[in-house]
């Protein structure tokens, strides 16, 4: 096993591996993904700071077994920082569990060597003291039922961002990097999120039933668009944006421009790989900072 010692903003790093490819389709190693998320990290990080880590590990690249990791691992340096927190109704019978919380370069980095591809992060933040805090953000995760696609998700945003309008809530776009994409906007508490959402979902498929459906049940999606209104549950993790994505090629879960969402024609319009998003932030900066 190769190593390479590195520091990064006054961390020291042992990476490995970093020739092993991780994206066969595209000969896409693990030095890219590290690079990538190097590079991506100012538009990133913002979005990851305060947010209990969930991540998708691929060790062996996205055509090798894959594994969901929410504890911090038991070699995790003792700079990253963790969050003990309560997980109830846990799948392995654990009460608590010690989440990484991703607050700077030198932990993506460490994430990044781990080969943990997808970063999944839930809509509400912890406190400095490592409490968890009410949601922040509302989101609504379009997935288009075949052979519907991110076309007609794109026509399905319109409406839900129109109705957030009203709602005097400000959406904004990005694709799952996936098939479907996702609206976020700012929340208030106003009331319980997954409630709110769900009405929302149940609103539109009432006004659009040929289009929307808001149900889970896999027999009513094809060719609609289900609006996920359950991601705003506390206890679920939605992709973080410019996450990478396991998928036949290096794709990333992108922020986008209104125009690109009223423009879209073609599924191929809205597919963009970690080189293209470097671009992309290298020309309009962070699409989904916060007003």
């Amino acid at each position: 096993m190769s190593k390479v010692p590195v520091r990064v903003d006054g961390r020291e790093l042992v990476l490995s591996n970093l020739g092993k490819v991780l994206y066969p389709e595209d000969g896409f190693a693990k030095a890219e993904v590290i690079d990538y998320y190097s590079r991506v990290a100012p538009a990133l990080l913002p979005h990851l700071r305060g947010r209990p880590l969930t991540v998708k590990r691929y060790p062996n690249g996205v055509e090798g077994p894959f594994f969901f990791e929410k504890n911090a691992p038991e070699h995790t340096p003792d700079w990253v920082r963790r969050v003990r927190l309560p997980v109830p109704g846990s799948t392995k019978n654990r009460e608590t569990i010690d989440f990484a919380v991703v607050d700077d370069l030198p932990t993506l980095v460490y994430y990044a060597n781990l080969a943990a591809l997808e970063l999944h992060v839930p809509q509400w933040r912890v406190s400095d003291d490592g409490e968890a805090l009410p949601p922040d953000t509302l989101v609504f995760d379009l997935d288009p039922g075949a052979p519907a696609t991110v076309v007609e998700c794109c026509e399905v945003a319109l409406l839900l961002r129109d109705v957030l309008r009203a709602e005097g809530l400000t959406a904004r776009p990005k694709t799952s990097g996936n098939k479907g994409m996702q609206l976020y906007a700012d929340w208030d508490c106003r009331e319980e999120p997954s409630a709110y959402a769900k009405r929302l979902a149940q609103l539109l498929e009432k006004e659009r039933p040929d289009h929307v459906v808001s149900v889970m049940a896999k027999k009513a999606r094809p060719g609609k668009v289900f609006i996920d209104w359950s991601q705003n549950n506390p206890a679920k993790t939605t992709v973080a944006p410019y996450s990478l994505r396991a998928r036949q090629h290096p794709t990333v879960s992108t922020p986008l421009l209104w125009e690109e969402v009223e423009g879209c024609e073609h599924p191929d319009d809205l597919v963009f790989t970690a080189n293209d998003v470097l671009d992309r932030v290298g020309e309009h900066g962070d699409l989904f900072a916060r007003a």
